[in-house]
């Protein structure tokens, strides 16, 4: 009976610690390809900084687009994609986190909700360029507004909104269930739940799926170009109540745009190897706004969590 139990224990040691290798095994290939994207990131940066950094300075950030690779600069380009950002951020936020806190706090669970779920999902796969041909039937032709801020703005509104609803809804999902029931216990509506309670709970990963819909908008091309962004702009959208005559508050709105990655492009696609170093200083200048809005957000997710008090 003594021998049968030691080679039992035997045999369960010997089953630990194979599965003790495979972990290993596991460990060490997940650590191996996450090192290969890390430093394939790290050698393209490393790359574009090289070629880009010589080129930047105030004049680049100050001048606009030239057929001169010396003389060429992102000003109009950056503007552009600020103020597109702006109407995005404006378009698709309030609309994705109302929608979001409906479909988690008031929508009756019934198969319309679970259609409705069911495409919201899919949505956020579907190629963007398809973004772009919907927008452009709608925004510039049906609706009139042409091939302006406006229509780039709505166009990638729509393009990350599905981001924004899943990411307001997840976020929702992780407030503990204690939360509802003391609130109703103490006799709140829903709306005063949702307003003292979800959002304000819920802050912090709300921003986090905005910043993320954010920073696939910023790098977006194939919609942008669908809808008719300019690829050479030599000046600025109209100030508010500037100008003779002075242009109106939102007049810029619907002024011609260009925005970083079609600049991009067009340099990319030039011979002249003085325009790739000018694209390659436009990415690097990208890909500093987008780490910046990143950094925006850690900072205000780490205030609202640290406001939260539960």
């Amino acid at each position: 009976m003594t021998d049968n139990h030691e080679q039992h224990l035997q045999g369960i040691r010997a089953l630990i610690q194979r599965h003790k290798r495979w972990d290993m095994i596991f460990g060490l290939v997940g650590l191996s390809a996450m090192m290969i994207c890390v430093l394939t990131l790290f050698a393209l940066f490393a790359q574009m900084t090289i070629d880009g950094l010589p080129r930047l300075s105030w004049e680049f950030l100050t001048s606009f687009p030239s057929r001169r690779a010396g003389q060429a600069g992102i000003l109009s380009a950056w503007v552009g994609t600020t103020l597109v950002m702006l109407v995005t951020l404006v378009a698709a936020v309030p609309i994705g986190v109302a929608a979001g806190v409906y479909l988690e706090e008031y929508a009756p669970k019934n198969w319309i909700t679970d259609i409705i779920e069911i495409n919201v999902t899919n949505l956020a796969g579907v190629p963007s360029i398809i973004y772009g041909l919907l927008a452009l039937g709608i925004f510039v032709h049906a609706f009139g507004f042409g091939q302006s801020i406006l229509s780039a703005g709505l166009t990638l509104g729509l393009l990350i909104l599905p981001v924004v609803i899943v990411a307001t809804r997840e976020a929702i999902r992780a407030i503990p269930q204690a939360v509802r029931e003391a609130a109703y216990a103490c006799g709140c509506t829903t709306w005063q739940l949702v307003r003292d309670h979800i959002v304000p709970y819920s802050g912090a990963g709300i921003l986090t799926g905005v910043i993320i819909g954010l920073a696939r908008a910023i790098g977006e091309t194939a919609p942008i170009i669908t809808i008719g962004a300019l690829t050479f702009i030599a000046f600025l959208p109209p100030a508010p109540f500037a100008g003779e005559p002075p242009a109106g508050l939102f007049d810029w709105l619907f002024a011609p745009f260009t925005v970083m990655p079609i600049q991009m492009f067009n340099w990319v696609s030039r011979p002249d190897p003085n325009f790739h170093y000018n694209a390659a200083a436009a990415g690097f200048i990208l890909v500093f706004m987008t780490l910046a809005m990143n950094g925006l957000a850690i900072w205000l997710r780490y205030r609202l969590r640290r406001n939260i008090k539960w």
